[in-house]
């Protein structure tokens, strides 16, 4: 005997398909390092336009959840987050992606094929120049926090070594807090160390000027956007882990003042 075809079971399965595409494009965003409103738009930007007529989602630090509905067929599917970072080139290539798809005439496994393209061929600066121009931002920052001369290429030495260790070991999936604390001490040691032998006389500001790599702009401002935006849960998850950031920064910095001798205010013990 011929199966039967079950109408209301295909279409639960059509909607869990459209349901995991838009949170994949909804995921990649946040990993991106965007605000909770942009994600939560760019996926039911695309939800609906591959049909579905109700978009309700729900975001966590970790997980993005969305309920989806054509009819009186609904369906709800949950998928993790993975590490917030920063990538502003393929934040906005899949903004793109997600308006594209808004506009119809994509089906799913186009939608999926072409995010995965966009994940894997976006192009990105080479770690070598990331981490020189993090160590010129952070001799600049220095020179605008009133570091002398002879302090401007430790730091600038001390910035780009800590910022290639850190993608070393970010590399390899070490607790990002730890190596917060690790290129701390090593990015204020270094510039501490370099500034004291270059004839400095502003040792603990090049020292803190040496750090300034870890200091996570985007994720405080996301925080603050992303309450004022309604998303009160994510916003002070933001908050609690830029808060985190801060403590083994600290932590870091202090052992490395302690190894030189110095103090927060700047006096020799």
């Amino acid at each position: 005997m011929a199966e039967t075809i079950d109408p209301v079971r295909v279409r639960h399965r059509d909607l869990e398909r459209y349901a995991n595409c838009a949170l994949s494009i909804g995921r990649t965003l946040m990993e991106c390092g965007t605000r909770v409103k942009v994600v939560h738009d760019g996926a039911a930007m695309v939800a609906r336009g591959l049909g579905v007529e109700t978009v309700g989602l729900r975001s966590g630090y970790a997980s993005l959840e969305i309920t989806v509905g054509h009819g009186a067929n609904t369906i709800t599917r949950m998928m993790p987050v993975g590490r917030h970072g920063v990538n502003q080139r393929l934040d906005l290539a899949v903004r793109r992606l997600a308006a594209k798809a808004a506009a119809g005439g994509m089906m799913v496994d186009q939608i999926n094929a072409e995010l995965a393209h966009l994940v894997a061929t976006t192009p990105r600066h080479p770690a070598w120049f990331v981490a020189l121009a993090t160590g010129i931002a952070c001799a600049a920052f220095g020179r605008l926090l009133g570091v002398d001369w002879p302090a401007v290429l430790p730091i600038l030495f001390a910035g780009t070594v800590g910022q290639g260790v850190r993608h070393v070991l970010l590399a390899r999936n070490m607790n990002f807090f730890v190596v917060t604390a690790i290129i701390a001490f090593l990015a204020a040691s270094l510039g501490g160390i370099g500034a004291r032998l270059n004839g400095s006389i502003t040792i603990d500001m090049a020292m803190m000027a040496s750090i300034l790599l870890l200091v996570p702009g985007v994720p405080a401002t996301n925080a603050q956007a992303d309450i004022m935006d309604g998303f009160p849960t994510v916003g002070s998850a933001r908050v609690v882990w830029v808060v985190m950031v801060m403590v083994f920064a600290t932590t870091g910095m202090a052992l490395a003042q302690t190894l030189l001798g110095q103090s927060l205010l700047g006096i020799t013990r």
